[in-house]
């Protein structure tokens, strides 16, 4: 497949009067080929951010080397920016402005017919909201006049972030239909959420990223894989004597108030087997997968005792590795300039 963004080695850090020199990303990898929908996770302050920005050229990086559909960012940036429709973070509009006249002037600084503007209207469900001025409009509603923008150009790559902050549940889905109808149009989309059961649900690949490096690269499903401990719920009408049937087959068990978890068992026949040759019927038998929730947490370090992350590559680094120097950049209270 063509790779669409690709980044290698992408260092940036900030200076700040207070705290002096904090590192944001530090030696980050990214591939993104194309036609993936492509989930970019991270906790708040890991780099996430940044990375997208020094993509695309709001930021000047420290080091590494990027591109955007073959053109090395930022040198040859303005080459494709016409096929690139990207939101960072959460942008701003005039508020006395309809969302007609907003992607209308959008459409006529960048060059793009008209025509398209009823076109991303409809996509994103604000047509019959158009002609209403944009500071009525509920932070799920400006975060959908947000995406039309960046569809205005009809953009090989999608870039969003946090696309579905501030919708309900129903603009979620029409959110998670709508990238994936682009996907099967042909556009790669990179998407950056804190929703990660979305992520789960609408991605084919993800890269995590946590203290500036990536701790996850692949298929959505073999990141998953990577952490599944083949563990299955049982429960059963005497379950004290199926902890010491299990345990002397040697199976792990841990016990649950209404439930027994039993880990590293590949067949769950081998649990019913064991248990029915002694007249202890299971009465349910449910195999416990590891999501992109647990998954996440584990890697970055945020759950109680943290792990240690694993890359799918093979390289191993232990969470709040001593090296490591995390800048928040959501934290605005120190003046930060480029290092």
């Amino acid at each position: 497949m063509t790779a669409v963004i690709e980044i290698a080695g992408l260092h940036k850090a900030f200076h700040s009067l207070r705290q002096g020199r904090r590192v944001a990303v530090d030696g980050f990898d990214l591939l993104v080929e194309s036609g993936q929908i492509h989930g970019f996770l991270g906790p708040n302050g890991s780099g996430k951010t940044t990375t997208l920005r020094a993509l695309l050229g709001l930021v000047r990086a420290d080091g590494g080397r990027m591109s955007v559909l073959g053109a090395s960012s930022p040198e040859r940036l303005p080459e494709v920016s016409g096929r690139v429709g990207a939101i960072v973070e959460s942008p701003q509009f005039f508020g006395n402005f309809t969302a007609r006249r907003t992607l209308r002037l959008l459409a006529v600084a960048g060059g793009v017919p008209t025509s398209r503007v009823d076109e991303v209207l409809e996509q994103v469900g604000l047509r019959d909201r158009s002609e209403e001025r944009v500071k009525g409009y509920s932070l799920g509603m400006k975060q959908r006049l947000a995406v039309a923008s960046a569809l205005l150009k009809n953009p090989e790559l999608l870039i969003l972030d946090e696309p579905a902050n501030g919708l309900d549940p129903a603009g979620i889905r029409e959110m998670r239909d709508l990238m994936r109808s682009l996907a099967a149009s042909g556009v790669t989309v990179l998407l950056s959420s804190h929703i990660l059961a979305e992520i789960q649900l609408i991605c084919d690949h993800v890269t995590i990223i946590s203290r500036g490096r990536r701790v996850a690269y692949g298929r959505v499903d073999e990141v998953l894989a990577g952490f599944d401990q083949h563990e299955w719920q049982v429960r059963v009408a005497e379950p004290e004597r199926a902890v010491e049937l299990l345990a002397e087959a040697g199976m792990a068990v841990t016990v649950h108030p209404e439930h027994l978890v039993v880990a590293g068992v590949d067949e769950p026949e081998l649990i019913t087997r064991t248990l029915g040759e002694q007249g202890l019927w299971v009465r349910e038998l449910i195999p416990l997968r590891p999501d992109l929730e647990s998954v996440f947490l584990e890697l970055t370090g945020t759950t109680p005792h943290p792990a240690v992350p694993r890359q799918v590559d093979g390289s191993v680094r232990p969470a709040g590795h001593p090296d490591d120097v995390v800048i928040d950049l959501d934290a605005r209270e120190n003046q930060e300039v480029d290092a």
